[in-house]
């Protein structure tokens, strides 16, 4: 019997693990291309923190879904919400790029913060997307990292919301 719940025991932690590493991370892959779009859903509804014309009003209460997702550097996959403000930087970024990249293109943000996601809580999972980074730009809009451990600087940019309109401050 002792045998049989050993073997039972054991069978539940390979199919647990096997199934924590079968997720699939942003990044795998290693080759860099352009940003494409992906195929666009059929939803005409208006995302909150959205207006009517697809442009973001209210940083804080956008959410995933509602913008065009994107491939990008090293096949990163990501989202771009709203419609850029005239003359920003945010034009010349690429999802999948590095958080030190970024910050190259666009400088220092008005304000910033991390947040950790429930990917963190999976146990044996280590892919990216354990943590969120966010910065805040004046006039410009936000930009979402995701990071793999920790609070590393291994982060790369998977969400730009354009807001012409942000007060920079999350």
């Amino acid at each position: 019997m002792r045998r049989t719940t050993l073997t039972l025991a054991l069978t539940a932690g390979v199919a647990l693990l096997a199934a924590c590493q079968s997720t699939s991370s942003p990044g795998s892959s290693s080759s860099s291309t352009a940003a494409t779009p992906a195929p666009a859903a059929a939803s005409n509804k208006i995302g909150p923190g959205m207006n009517a014309r697809g442009e973001v009003v209210d940083s804080s209460k956008v959410e995933a879904g509602y913008g065009q997702k994107v491939k990008g550097v090293g096949d990163w996959e990501g989202e771009i919400t709203g419609k850029p403000a005239p003359g920003t930087k945010f034009t010349r970024l690429q999802i999948g790029m590095s958080r030190q990249q970024v910050l190259d293109i666009v400088g220092q943000p008005t304000d910033q913060g991390a947040y950790v996601t429930g990917k963190a809580w999976i146990p044996f999972f280590f892919g990216a997307d354990r943590y969120r980074h966010e910065l805040a730009y004046k006039g410009q809009g936000r930009l979402i990292f995701a990071g793999s451990g920790g609070f590393d600087s291994n982060a790369h940019l998977i969400w730009i919301i354009h807001n012409a309109s942000d007060t920079g401050y999350r």
